[in-house]
């Protein structure tokens, strides 16, 4: 759970907290019918104690950290997560991008100024892009929605954040913010073949619901009608049949004096 990790990441050891999870971090707009049983965008209310941080990997509490070993720290946490990715472990990977993002809450980043925040961004903001392409393979589109903008409020212009909450939005079927998102990766990164197939993937669906509405119209008002002859005025009529009986006449009265 993405919102409950980044929560507990702020929390002190031996600290007791109401952790309160919008559904775009919780379950989503699907929600869960398994164990636990969520209903759909639904939020979370989370009632949390932390015992204490694992830190036998790294030989010291964060706390007792300098923010080079922090960083350093939340970069193997990260290298481990890409190694469960690659094998296809997406929680397990989820699990290290999170333990990796808690190294580096908003307490620790309100601090960083210069190269140190550069230098930390450019763990975290990985991690954020990493846990959204995880999110994107367990079809979790609304969470890796907003770990995309989490990478987004720090660099607008960020490539694979556009493109990866693009890619969520499109399964959604929010089309337009989408193709927003998608045109503006391909501002920066205009030779990009995958951005220009999702482009290419949203003209056709485009294409396709055009001509789904066309049928259905024309299911429902049926064939254009056919325009009626107009009736000819009886004057007409009257004239026309006159003339013919007066050429009539003239035929017989010419062959009589024959």
């Amino acid at each position: 759970m993405s919102g409950l990790g980044i929560g507990v990441g702020h929390m002190k050891s031996g600290e007791r907290a109401l952790l309160h999870v919008s559904w775009e971090l919780g379950y989503g707009k699907e929600g869960s019918f398994s164990f636990p049983n969520v209903p759909p965008s639904a939020d979370l209310i989370y009632e949390v104690e932390l015992i204490g941080f694992d830190d036998a990997k790294e030989g010291k509490a964060r706390s007792d950290m300098t923010v080079e070993e922090r960083i350093e720290a939340a970069d193997r946490r990260k290298l481990e997560g890409n190694d469960y990715f690659k094998e296809k472990k997406f929680e397990e990977a989820m699990q290290q991008y999170e333990m990796a993002v808690a190294y580096m809450g908003d307490d620790f980043m309100f601090q960083l100024f210069g190269k140190y925040r550069d230098m930390a961004l450019a763990v975290k903001n990985p991690c954020h892009l990493n846990m959204a392409a995880c999110l994107i393979k367990q079809k979790r589109f609304d969470e890796a929605i907003a770990q995309c903008s989490i990478v987004l409020s720090e660099d607008e212009t960020n490539v694979k954040a556009l493109f990866r909450r693009g890619k969520a939005r499109a399964e959604l079927g929010q089309t337009e913010s989408a193709r927003e998102d998608f045109l503006k990766a391909k501002k920066h990164s205009p030779e990009d073949k995958e951005i220009m197939r999702e482009l290419r993937s949203l003209a056709e669906q485009d294409k396709a619901m055009y001509q789904k509405q066309r049928e259905l119209y024309k299911g429902l008002f049926g064939p254009r009608p056919q325009p009626k002859p107009k009736a000819k005025n009886f004057a007409v009529l009257f004239w026309q049949w006159l003339v013919s009986l007066v050429r009539y006449l003239a035929r017989m009265f010419t062959r009589k004096n024959d």
